[in-house]
């Protein structure tokens, strides 16, 4: 815009009427003048359309700067945010952590104090056991042998092992020569002698008497089909008397009839021969009742194989030949072995039992009282 102005004002010296040329060349001069104004116009106008487009450059810089300046400002208070919010968890797990160490602490002095006190307790059980005399576990062995000898007589019955045990737990106890035992030592003589009046039964030779009948049961010979007696009918006598004739011509015909057609009544159940099958299941049967047999004597129940045997016994006479040696030899055999009484009158309870249990409540474990009080 200077420019213009100095161009304007040289070219306006320059048409001066002081100049003697410029009427000479009038008209050329206005045409020059005419072309430097419209020149001048366009140079302002882009001069103009310049510093637009620099003004609308620099505020574009100038919004996108801000925006750019807004979008960073939220960024750096979201982090500013989650920053606060991590080092609250951050102080929080110091704060937990802190509390769980002195809670640890707390927990690892007591235990050690725990510990000590066990300890302590240790060492003075110790020193107990040390100064206690050795004949004094003699009576934990008497009473482990008694509790023995109960299992024998109530779950085994068997009294002869039970005796057995209980005499062992009285040589026990009177190793210890302690004359307060003497009432348990009495007791247990009872015991013994009751379990001594105990009727002896041979278990073994009963069950293996059995054993070998069981076996023998295949060889017994089956019964034939078996037929009821036919009831005996008087045959009638002709008699000598004519006047008897009638009577003596019926009974002629009669007695030849019955020469061609015979007819005899029977009352009673006719047994058929057994199948293959039938047999098969009498013999199974009959074993099983036999093994019935062994088990109710080792189970000491009298009923029951009292009730075996004649079961099989009845079978054996319904089925099998009782002509034949070996069938009369096997129901005999079955005879003698019902004779026998397998149950026995077991004592209900041992009286020594309860003495040794609380004789060992007051002497062994008093003594390991203090060494469980500290373990607790």
């Amino acid at each position: 815009m200077t420019d213009n102005k100095n161009t304007d004002t040289k070219q306006s010296k320059a048409t001066t009427p002081s100049s003697p040329k410029t009427h000479a060349t009038d008209a050329p001069a206005s045409e020059k003048a005419s072309k430097t104004s419209s020149g001048g116009r366009g140079g302002i106008l882009l001069g103009a359309i310049a510093i637009a487009l620099a003004l609308g450059s620099s505020g574009w810089v100038f919004y996108h700067g801000h925006q750019q300046a807004t979008v960073l400002q939220n960024t750096v208070s979201a982090q500013q945010s989650h920053i606060s919010r991590l080092e609250q968890d951050l102080n929080q797990q110091k704060q937990a952590a802190e509390q769980a160490r002195e809670q640890l602490k707390a927990t690892t002095q007591t235990r050690l104090k725990q510990q000590d006190s066990s300890l302590s307790s240790l060492q003075k059980a110790v020193a107990e056991v040390k100064g206690r005399r050795p004949n004094d576990w003699l009576l934990a062995e008497a009473d482990y042998l008694i509790r023995m000898a109960g299992r024998k007589i109530w779950l085994e019955q068997d009294a002869q092992s039970a005796t057995a045990l209980m005499e062992a737990a009285d040589h026990r106890i009177a190793q210890l020569n302690d004359p307060s035992l003497m009432p348990i030592r009495q007791a247990m003589a009872d015991d013994i002698t009751a379990l001594k009046a105990v009727k002896r039964v041979d278990r073994d030779g009963i069950v293996l008497r059995l054993t070998s009948m069981q076996q023998r049961v295949e060889n017994l010979p089956l019964a034939s089909a078996v037929i009821p007696e036919a009831q005996e009918v008087e045959k009638p006598v002709v008699s000598e008397s004519v006047n008897d004739w009638k009577r003596n011509l019926t009974t002629s015909v009669t007695d030849f009839v019955d020469n061609f057609i015979t007819y005899r009544k029977r009352d009673g159940n006719v047994v058929p021969l057994l199948s293959p099958t039938q047999s098969y299941y009498l013999q199974e049967n009959l074993k099983n009742k036999l093994d019935q047999a062994m088990r109710a004597v080792y189970e000491g129940n009298d009923t029951l194989y009292h009730q075996a045997l004649e079961m099989g016994k009845d079978w054996t006479l319904r089925f099998y030949n009782q002509d034949a040696n070996a069938t009369r030899r096997f129901v005999e055999q079955l005879d003698e072995l019902n004779q026998q009484t397998i149950g026995v009158d077991l004592p209900q309870k041992l009286k020594s039992q309860s003495l040794v249990s609380d004789e060992i409540n007051t002497r062994l474990r008093r003594d390991i009282a203090p060494l469980t009080g500290g373990q607790s």
